[in-house]
């Protein structure tokens, strides 16, 4: 009987409110389905229909795969992974992240232009950490593929005790 009390409100504001629903219903999805802003969508994630792979833009990594070698437990990398704008369109880095608080990662403020180059500096501390290291860094950006993934890798000496 309380679940009935607390329904009845629900219900009755929504039979008061679907008063012509079926009509607004329509025009909001012939709105929200007209394709006069399809060229400016170029995102595979946000695109209707095929995704334009051409009038992107494209990022190509100098090196994405750095390995540091043998370091010492809690030594300090730093590695600016270096980029090329390849596509055709202004490139915006919309995040840069990495699986944990070890590494850190930072992005672009700046868009790059086609052709331009920029860099995603990142700080690797390895402080508690020993062993084959592999860390990678998601790059979410509005290019295609909208992410791209670059990996910093090397060997930390535990330190003795």
């Amino acid at each position: 009987m309380n679940k009935l009390l607390l329904i009845l409100p629900v219900l009755i504001f929504g039979l008061i409110s679907c008063d012509n629903g079926i009509e607004k219903s329509e025009e909001l999805v012939e709105i929200s389905t007209g394709n006069e802003n399809k060229d400016l969508i170029r995102n595979e994630l946000t695109a209707d229909g095929e995704v334009d792979t051409v009038n992107v833009p494209k990022i190509k990594f100098e090196t994405p795969v750095y390995d540091f070698g043998e370091i010492s437990e809690g030594e300090k990398v730093n590695y600016s992974f270096k980029f090329e704008n390849v596509g055709s369109k202004s490139l915006v880095i919309k995040d840069a992240r990495s699986t944990c608080g070890c590494t850190v990662p930072k992005k672009p403020k700046e868009a790059i232009e086609p052709g331009a180059t920029s860099e995603i500096p990142v700080v690797f501390d390895s402080a508690g950490k020993s062993g084959k290291i592999q860390k990678p860094v998601t790059i979410t950006s509005n290019a295609y593929p909208y992410k791209t993934e670059v990996l910093l890798t090397g060997y930390v000496i535990k330190k003795a005790d």
